[in-house]
Order: C-alpha cells, then structure tokens, then sequence
C-alpha cells in the first residue's frame, strides 16, 4: 500500500531513486514508526511522514518522523552519533542489560530560550551552557574549552551586552512549526549544514519569542561554561546572569540568521 511520505531531493540523492520509490511505494517503508524527533508513535498509512537520513562516516541510518516535527532531510553526524540514533530507534536494552558504565557522562549542551533587550529592542535568544566542561577533540587532562572553540568558530567574546552581535553567516537556527529543532553549522569542505545542537523533542518557544524571530529573521545566541548561567526561572533573571557571564569574561555569542517559521 502507498505511504504518505515525504521523500526530500537530499534524500533521494543519498538512497537511490530505486530505494526511494520503494519507500514510496510502501515496500520497505513501516506502517507504523516511532518518531524520530518527538518519539510518539506514528503511521505512515494514516498521516504525512518524513524521512530523516542520518548519514555518519562510515553509515547511514533512515528514520521517520511526523512531517510536523521535521521537514524530510539529511543530516550529517558522527559515528558515535549514529550508533546512539540507532540505539535509539531501534529502542534501548533494558536498565540491567546494559554493561556497566566506566566512562563519565559525555557533557550535554542546554538550551534556554529567551527575550533579550538590547539598543531598546527586543530580540530572540538561545542561552546555550553545557553540563561539564568541554575538552578539545583529542585533548587529554582538564581543562575547559568550549569558549575558545567557539571564538575558533567565529562566534565574539563580550565583555558587555550593549550592542547586536554580529551575524556568524553559515550557522543557523532551525524553527519549524513554531518549535525549535536545532542549531545548524557549516557542513565540512563547505557541504550542507549539520546539526551542531538537535533537540532531543522539539522545544516550544512563546508566541513573543517567535514574533520577535519573525521579525528580525535572526536569533542572538550566546554561550557560556559550564556553571555561569544556569536555569534562570524569569528572563530578567536570565539577562543579569548574562550581564555577570560577561562581565567575568565568560560569554561569547553571534547572530544566526532564522531557517524556518
């Protein structure tokens, strides 16, 4: 029986004409599916789905999702990546099978979204701090490098918030159906972008903060380490943590232009 897929031109490109008229046709695609943004079941029978095409470095995984939690598209992610994406389709082997954690968590990157005044105006912002401190790739030892891989990135030290951070061309943020999906960067030797930060579920934004996204088409994004911001309940509260983050030399930020609606 025919699926209600949505099969983009990235992802034909990628499977084959033959594999996506397939898909099509519904002789490889599942009924039904767990979607790969939201995680809530879904059936490509019934309502419009996605294919999403993880691709690593040496495999690729196609997913499904809802067509309202993410447009049909390739992303590009690391191996490890990968294999936690298959992991988490295929659906994690209960608490007592799994062998003993001898490693520490890897660090996870938190996002809170945010009004933010600046010049008089309001503007759409992503506070992004993670939950340990980031090491370099291939680094050994202590050490906390998030900011300075950010400035590498092209993203500005502030030592005050009095003025729009300049527009970092290349990132982006991905809005869709008034939800936030993730944080794009440029893909490697200039490919297609990759996601640098996916939402695990999309994140709800207020209808302020998307207007004001709509606006100014471009969202302020401002990073910190570990333990300079937190969760702040309110946004003046979130806006005097990013005043002192500043002040202490420990907040970068950028404009990213808005992919999306």
């Amino acid at each position: 029986m025919p699926r209600m897929l949505d099969v983009s031109e990235a992802v034909r490109a990628e499977i084959g004409d033959e594999e996506a008229d397939r898909l099509l046709a519904g002789e490889t695609a599942p009924g039904s599916y767990d979607c790969t943004s939201c995680r809530t079941p879904g059936d490509s029978g019934q309502e419009r789905t996605s294919t999403v095409l993880f691709v690593g470095d040496e495999t690729a995984v196609l997913a499904f999702a809802h067509a309202g939690c993410l447009p049909s598209q390739v992303v590009q992610v690391t191996e490890e990546q990968l294999q936690g994406a298959v992991r988490s389709i295929g659906g994690e082997a209960a608490p007592e099978e799994q062998p003993r954690q001898t490693v520490p968590e890897p660090a996870v990157l938190g996002v809170t979204s945010g009004l933010v005044l600046v010049e008089g105006e309001l503007h759409p912002a992503l506070v992004v701090e993670p939950t340990a401190p980031i090491a370099r790739p291939g680094a050994t030892g202590g050490g906390d490098d998030f900011l300075p891989l950010l400035i590498e990135q092209g993203f500005m030290p502030l030592t005050e918030l009095t003025a729009v951070p300049p527009v970092l061309h290349g990132w982006s943020v991905l809005l869709a159906v008034g939800q936030l999906h993730a944080v794009l960067q440029p893909g490697p030797n200039g490919g297609r972008p990759v996601a640098w930060w996916q939402a695990h579920q999309p994140l709800q934004v207020t209808d302020s903060w998307r207007t004001a996204a709509n606006k100014h088409q471009q969202v302020l994004m401002f990073a910190a380490p570990v333990g300079s911001i937190g969760r702040q309940p309110r946004e003046d509260l979130l806006r005097d943590a990013l005043d002192k983050a500043a002040a202490n030399g420990r907040l970068v930020a950028a404009a990213l232009p808005l992919a999306g609606t």
